[in-house]
């Protein structure tokens, strides 16, 4: 059955409920909202609507239904679970003219409540002519994700500016490509970023520019996470999808990847231990590029852009020369790896603060104080520390850490080929060594790392020797004795 699609202004208009219970107050919610005058008929109410009639929001018309209950309206929902009686309300609906929904009857009704994704005055509405609505919800929470709340500020900002609009540009195919600027260029982005007049003052900038102006490029650093695709924020997603050009990292994976805008060019800047080197100014060099060209620019970084990921660099770059810039966080790797491993960073019985650091770098001894190796009740988590473990494990003992301080591997963390290798300071070299540890690796040190043992829940587990670290269960026996 092929639906004619409708948007109906109920606006003080009066409809008609028949039925007291959970489903009729759904209904009676939705028609409210559209600012119908409801009255609900029905023997008894549930709780909720019993006190909308006591508050005057609904008017109760107390009893059996009636056909006179239909006189005036102009639609009704039944919400009984009496089929009979829903059958006679849709037939003396039908012979007043009158539109009806029956619940859960397709067959009987005249117009289908759609599964709406609300954005207003955006509104978006699904329906499958009633053959399978818990399909139309499942669509509806795919779009719920897509359509964020921006493109509701949009329409309206639109609206405001309708006549100008349409004074613009006469044009119906210009007026068409306007509204696709405004969609693709900087004003979303501005509503996004919670930045109302600077997209209201974009948008007047766009209507007072002269025909064929330029486009103005920007750029999104986007935090692509520790590799798993679901682990990528929405707003990582949205961005993807609307790229032009996509600069990433040799950390972010295939599967990140995968889930770009098909069409989007890809250009990989990563940087390699050993191998090809893009250097940092030749970066910022393609992003300004392809800025000033009009492209919408994704700078895709694995973990988070603004640790350890160079971010800070590249939005005062893209600040000093002019360019829009977006900054979408994404799941830094200590924190990913570690709930990947079961490790919690912080515990109440164990650590009270967590240090993220990097091993990057030749002064990296320098930059680690002494109160950072030192301290045993806080956990140390160690970026890019897989070459320097030998001068890491040195300098924790040096500083006071014990011996058997537990620590953990977590080796391409939250990836399908993740493995945690799990032992204790003193052998950590050696560990290491022996299993063949490779970049990307994150170190854990700190009590914490002792949950690895007991509590890895996804890929591989690699644990050090019997009574090489005590359980956490151990140690709690061994703190009684």
């Amino acid at each position: 059955m092929k639906l004619y699609p409708l948007f109906a202004d109920l606006k003080g208009l009066p409809v008609l409920v028949v039925g007291g219970g959970g489903v009729a107050r759904r209904k009676v919610v939705a028609l409210c909202e559209a600012g119908a005058l409801v009255r609900v008929g029905a023997p008894q109410l549930e709780p909720e609507l019993a006190a909308w009639a006591d508050d005057g929001r609904i008017a109760w018309l107390r009893g059996a239904y009636e056909s006179a209950w239909l006189d005036g309206v102009w639609l009704v929902v039944a919400a009984t679970d009496d089929r009979e009686l829903n059958a006679r309300i849709a037939a003396d609906a039908g012979e007043r003219r009158i539109f009806a929904n029956i619940v859960d009857d397709a067959a009987l009704s005249r117009f289908h409540v759609p599964a709406i994704v609300d954005r207003s005055p955006l509104t978006i509405a699904i329906s499958t002519a009633g053959a399978a609505p818990a399909l139309a919800s499942r669509l509806r929470e795919t779009l719920e994700r897509v359509v964020d709340h921006a493109f509701g500020e949009l329409v309206r900002l639109a609206q405001r500016h309708r006549a100008r609009i349409t004074g613009r540009f006469v044009d119906l195919a210009e007026r068409r490509g306007f509204y696709g600027w405004l969609h693709d260029g900087p004003v979303l982005s501005l509503l996004r970023r919670s930045r109302p007049l600077d997209a209201e003052r974009a948008l007047l900038g766009a209507l007072q520019a002269p025909s064929g102006a330029a486009a103005k490029g920007s750029v999104v650093l986007v935090g692509a996470g520790p590799g798993h695709p679901g682990l990528l924020t929405l707003s990582a997603l949205r961005a993807l999808g609307e790229a032009d050009v996509i600069l990433h990292d040799q950390l972010v994976s295939a599967d990140v990847l995968a889930m770009a805008r098909r069409d989007a060019e890809r250009i990989d800047v990563g940087k390699r231990c050993g191998g090809r080197h893009v250097k940092q100014e030749h970066t910022h060099q393609l992003m300004l590029m392809h800025a000033r060209a009009g492209r919408r620019v994704v700078r895709l970084k694995g973990g988070d852009p603004f640790v350890f990921g160079r971010g800070g660099e590249e939005l005062a770059f893209l600040r000093r020369h002019g360019v829009d810039v977006e900054i979408v966080p994404g799941v830094t790797a200590a924190v990913a790896c570690a709930a990947f491993a079961g490790i919690p960073l912080t515990h109440r019985d164990h650590a009270q603060s967590v240090c993220l650091a990097t091993a990057h770098g030749k002064d990296v001894a320098d930059t680690l104080s002494g109160s950072v190796l030192a301290n045993a009740r806080q956990t140390l988590a160690v970026y890019m520390g897989v070459e320097k473990l030998e001068m890491l494990a040195a300098q924790l003992l040096a500083h006071g850490r014990a011996a058997d301080t537990p620590v953990a591997l977590v080796e391409n963390g939250t990836l399908p080929r993740q493995r945690v290798v799990a032992g204790v300071l003193r052998d950590l070299p050696a560990l290491a060594k022996q299993h063949a540890v490779a970049t990307p690796a994150l170190l854990i040190v700190g009590e914490v790392a002792a949950y690895a043992r007991e509590h890895t829940w996804f890929g591989e587990l690699v644990d050090a020797p019997k009574g090489a670290m005590p359980s956490v269960a151990e140690e709690a026996c061994m703190e009684v004795a």
